[in-house]
């Protein structure tokens, strides 16, 4: 009888490993996209925010979920400067033997302000609605960083065991502060992330127009963060006697000027190379204007006109400077002794702080309204040189998630903390699989959202790029997968 019951079973599961093939790895599916929901929720709804937030507690809260994965607790490292401020770097190990230097793959944790008043929803809880996400960081970067946390641990649950070690990080301050988890790695536990190259999930991803994916872009350069201040100083006053001189006005009047410059349009090899690839996919004066804009001498009808039509043409072709912050007065009673704009300026790679300044100085065209750049002084960003080995693994994962979709080389408009990274010599490439629209694009913004089919593309998409990388077999098919907790591995499906 126990014979009997034994060879039963032995049957039983012969013929579910024989014959339900498809059915496990669509529950396989299924499981690895409950756990990406979970974290993904875990992560919104962990506020990382520098005024009252804390990314500690969303690195301790991911450790947990790695380590419930799999992982050896040797191997997840929560690290950092200030208490609110840490990292976590883990470490998916090679099989024995391997020489290969690792990969690094990183995010940011920390997010940008958000009040709840100016949301339609609360933007610290994962909402779904129609077809996306919303929350602060969905797409500004913790939806990237809930993709890699989610291919690691269906890795390290698969047994993967790569040709070598795959490093991840997810870091605090990249948004502002002062304990940017990047350079504190790099000047205090560089072993943790050292690399031979790294991949930045903060950059780059699917473009979409009508919801369809059109080309990848792999950011391979990008611009450079500088801020300047607009400064009016006055004796001040009572209210109740104003005078024709006012901090306030004047500063009015200088940020009106500066909101009519325009720097001159210019291309790089990078934008060069995107702006060509674009041309081949778009259609009318459009792809006209961007195949004239890709030549040199660059076609200055053709980027005018580009740049007129989109926000995020016209900040690949030039130089750009925006007011973000405004200060001023000390009473509600008295004349202002002193207002202050704060101007954001994303400077093309090769562009000097020094001209932008100037720039800025001709505009305001004020010797009463002090111009200042802001320290720390901006770094260049050099761009990373587009290796076969990396063009070859995004390629393939591009085809296996969405089919035939042209990868191009891309210029970040704004700036990532892979100037860190390479500035200290290793290159990066910023590539996500989560979709993005460049005409509605609200990172930093009300409602920030992502698809849902999306986020789940990226986790596929990223572990694949991880795997190729890595030396590592594809993921499809899957083996069943115990979907991990915070706490302790719970199975499902």
């Amino acid at each position: 009888m126990i014979w009997t019951r034994s060879r039963a079973a032995a049957a039983a599961v012969l013929l579910v490993i024989l014959g339900t093939g498809p059915v496990r790895a669509q529950a396989d599916r299924a499981a690895v996209q409950r756990l990406g929901r979970d974290i993904l929720a875990e992560l919104i709804e962990t506020n990382t925010t520098l005024s009252a937030g804390s990314t500690t507690r969303a690195a301790e809260k991911m450790a947990a979920r790695l380590i419930a994965a799999g992982f050896p607790s040797a191997d997840v490292v929560v690290v950092g400067g200030a208490e609110r401020r840490k990292n976590l770097v883990a470490r998916l190990r090679a099989a024995p033997g391997a020489t290969l230097k690792p990969v690094l793959f990183f995010a940011h944790l920390d997010v940008v302000e958000a009040r709840r008043e100016d949301w339609s929803m609360d933007p610290f809880v994962l909402t779904e609605r129609d077809g996306w996400f919303y929350g602060r960081g969905t797409l500004d970067v913790k939806g990237g960083a809930g993709t890699l946390i989610t291919a690691f641990c269906a890795m390290k649950q698969h047994g993967v065991a790569p040709a070598r070690d795959l490093i991840l990080a997810v870091t605090a301050d990249e948004e502002g502060g002062n304990d940017n988890g990047v350079a504190w790695l790099l000047k205090n536990r560089r072993d943790l992330i050292d690399a031979a190259y790294a991949v930045n999930l903060d950059s780059g991803g699917p473009e979409i127009h009508a919801a369809k994916v059109t080309a990848l872009e792999v950011q391979a350069a990008e611009k450079v963060f500088a801020l300047f201040t607009l400064t009016v100083k006055n004796p001040g006053g009572h209210s109740s006697l104003p005078v024709r001189e006012n901090a306030i006005y004047r500063l009015a009047a200088a940020l009106g000027r500066v909101s009519s410059l325009t720097f001159p349009t210019r291309t790089n090899e990078i934008s060069r190379r995107y702006l060509a690839a674009m041309a081949s996919i778009a259609t009318g004066p459009t792809a006209a204007d961007m195949k004239a804009a890709s030549a040199l001498p660059t076609d200055e009808a053709a980027a005018t006109r580009l740049s007129a039509a989109s926000p995020f043409n016209n900040a690949i072709l030039r130089t750009t400077c925006v007011a973000t912050l405004l200060a001023g007065g000390h009473a509600e009673n008295a004349l202002p002794q002193m207002a202050r704009a704060t101007v954001n300026c994303r400077m093309l790679p090769d562009e000097k702080p020094a001209d932008v300044l100037q720039a800025l100085t001709a505009a305001v065209a004020d010797p009463q309204v002090e111009v200042a750049m802001i320290d720390p002084q901006p770094r260049p960003s050099p761009p990373s040189p587009l290796v076969p080995e990396v063009l070859a693994a995004i390629q393939d994962a591009a085809k296996a998630t969405w089919g035939q979709v042209p990868v191009i080389p891309f210029m970040e408009m704004g700036a990532t903390d892979g100037l860190f990274l390479r500035n200290a010599g290793m290159p990066v490439y910023g590539v996500t699989g989560i979709a993005f629209d460049p005409e509605d694009v609200r990172a930093h913004g009300k409602d920030e959202r992502i698809l849902v089919r999306s986020y789940y593309e990226g986790i596929d998409f990223i572990e694949r790029v991880a795997r190729a990388i890595g030396g590592a077999p594809p993921i499809s098919p899957r083996p069943a997968l115990s979907v991990a907790g915070a706490a302790s591995p719970t199975p499902i499906g």
